[in-house]
């Protein structure tokens, strides 16, 4: 693959400084996407990378990791050699002061060699407890004070509740303005995540009829076939509540119910994220039962292979009352949603990885083309986000042949329809944004302090209650109780794979 480059368009400059660099996003998501910035040319060759962790590696032995990495995630067989000669690596103790003043002035002489103008990005890919500490650090020994700019990209999660959030938000506030802090939330990232508000605010077909007098339920369903792996000890103290639905779900929930913006800037985005965010219905602690189900999956099979429950999965977790699914209903008190439910459902060794959004229309009061209540097919917009990215509309047409009655059609758009698109991972677009430093598919503190606030009471109340895990097998859709929430309102939930 050539190395493009790109005409009349100024490409960033910065030295990237990568805490955790030996750990597996760095490998799986971050030496990737930086690669295809450089192979697209997006940047050029005024960067580099330093990797800090706590491992004796040395420069060579980092290079070495990086191909590697890219080798494993791209299946490239190209030499990059080039690419790597950018990557330096620094043993690193986060506590010692030592560690940050050899630091310094390694970006400073690599800032001399690059010509970076003292653009610097500190990104923390490594465990959330260091967070606080790392920005207060970098303040103090004057990592941060260089002449051009700098910035902080946090990875989720961001604190384990509003209490935590706030506190950790205080102390990296002492060091760095809200507009230097890059929280990400790689859901942002996704081609199609991006593309609601196209869809929505691009097509009066959409807008028109987006709120609740055209709009009966909404369904956002993020499943995945895997289940914790190596991350158990992890996922046990976050569980899927904190891992997914505090962010990724709540994000597109914000993204389909704010309203238009005044204009596509940062700021007045961000602005109707919030407004949405902020009318989302706040639970009493007794109402939490009524409007969520969590659960744990237990053995079961899946293409033929048997699989353990969730408490089978590390010796720590053989009386866990972590939940591995969560479905819920959240409704938003505006004028545009009144009424209308929005259900969430996420959860780990589910039937299939799919990550989708369902907008199902009201019917029209009398249709005439079926004679059964349960023939009807409503019409559907999916916005598919993974792994077939695109969108579908579901209408009515007649049958082909003789008589009146209506089937269901589908109108598609796939990315993968289209020769020779490459839609790209979202850490390489964020990682681009944090470069030129945009902040639009970055999580303001507003909107997490609000997404917090909402979900703690949920979280709260099953600290309360022991759960009777697992109640749902591995390779299934979930527990009961999760069709059971939609259908005492009338609705269930579009089959993931076959929309029936």
């Amino acid at each position: 693959m050539e190395r493009l480059f790109l005409t009349n368009l100024h490409t960033p400059k910065a030295v990237i400084v990568i805490f955790g660099a030996t750990g597996d996003l760095a490998k799986r998501k971050l030496f990737p996407s930086i690669y295809k910035l450089y192979k697209s040319g997006k940047i050029g060759d005024d960067f580099a990378v330093v990797g800090l962790a706590r491992r004796p590696w040395t420069n060579d032995v980092f290079r070495t990791n990086v191909r590697e990495s890219l080798q494993n995630a791209l299946s490239m067989e190209e030499d990059a050699e080039e690419f790597t000669s950018h990557f330096y690596y620094h043993p690193f103790d986060v506590t010692q002061a030592e560690s940050y003043t050899e630091l310094n002035g390694l970006i400073t002489d690599l800032e001399s060699t690059y010509k970076t103008d003292g653009n610097r990005i500190f990104y923390l890919a490594m465990a959330p407890e260091y967070f606080g500490s790392i920005a207060h650090r970098l303040e103090e020994y004057g990592l941060k004070n260089s002449d051009g700019w700098t910035r902080l990209v946090i990875e989720k999660p961001f604190g384990h509740d509003l209490k935590s959030a706030k506190e950790l938000n205080k102390e990296i506030r002492v060091a760095f303005n809200e507009d230097q802090i890059y929280r990400i939330d790689h859901y942002l990232g996704k081609e199609m995540v991006q593309n609601i508000e196209v869809i929505r605010f691009a097509n009066g077909i959409f807008e028109h009829l987006w709120n609740n007098r055209s709009i009966s339920n909404v369904q956002i369903t993020s499943s995945e076939e895997l289940g914790v792996e190596e991350r158990a000890r992890y996922y046990d103290h976050s569980g899927a509540a904190r891992d997914m639905v505090q962010n990724h779900m709540l994000q597109m929930v914000a993204l389909l119910a704010m309203e238009p913006p005044i204009k596509l800037t940062t700021d007045e985005i961000r602005s109707e994220k919030v407004k949405a965010l902020r009318a989302l219905r706040q639970l009493e602690p007794e109402e939490v039962d009524e409007y969520f189900v969590r659960g744990q999956y237990g053995k079961g099979t899946m293409k033929g292979k048997e699989l353990v429950g969730y408490r089978e999965e590390a010796d720590e977790l053989h009386d866990s009352n972590t939940e591995t699914f969560v479905a819920g209903k959240v409704m938003i008190d505006n004028y545009r949603w009144a009424g209308v439910p929005f259900y969430i459902r996420t959860g780990k060794r589910m039937a299939e990885k799919c990550t989708k959004i369902v907008v199902e229309f009201k019917d029209i009061p009398m249709n005439l083309y079926y004679k059964e209540e349960a023939e009807k097919h409503p019409n559907l917009l999916v916005i598919n986000i993974q792994p077939n990215e695109g969108i579908t509309l579901y209408l009515n047409a007649k049958k082909s042949g003789m008589g009146s009655m209506a089937e269901p059609i589908q109108l598609s758009y796939t990315n993968n329809g289209v020769s020779g698109i490459n839609t790209p991972e979202a850490y390489e677009k964020l990682l681009f944004d944090c470069m030129i430093g945009d902040t639009t598919n970055f999580t303001h503190w507003d909107e997490v302090a609000h997404s917090w606030a909402f979900i703690d009471t949920v979280l709260n109340r099953w600290q309360e209650v022991k759960a009777d895990f697992p109640n749902y097998t591995s390779g299934s859709m979930g527990p009961d109780a999760a069709n059971q929430l939609l259908e005492k309102d009338g609705f269930h939930w579009w089959d993931v794979a076959k929309n029936e």
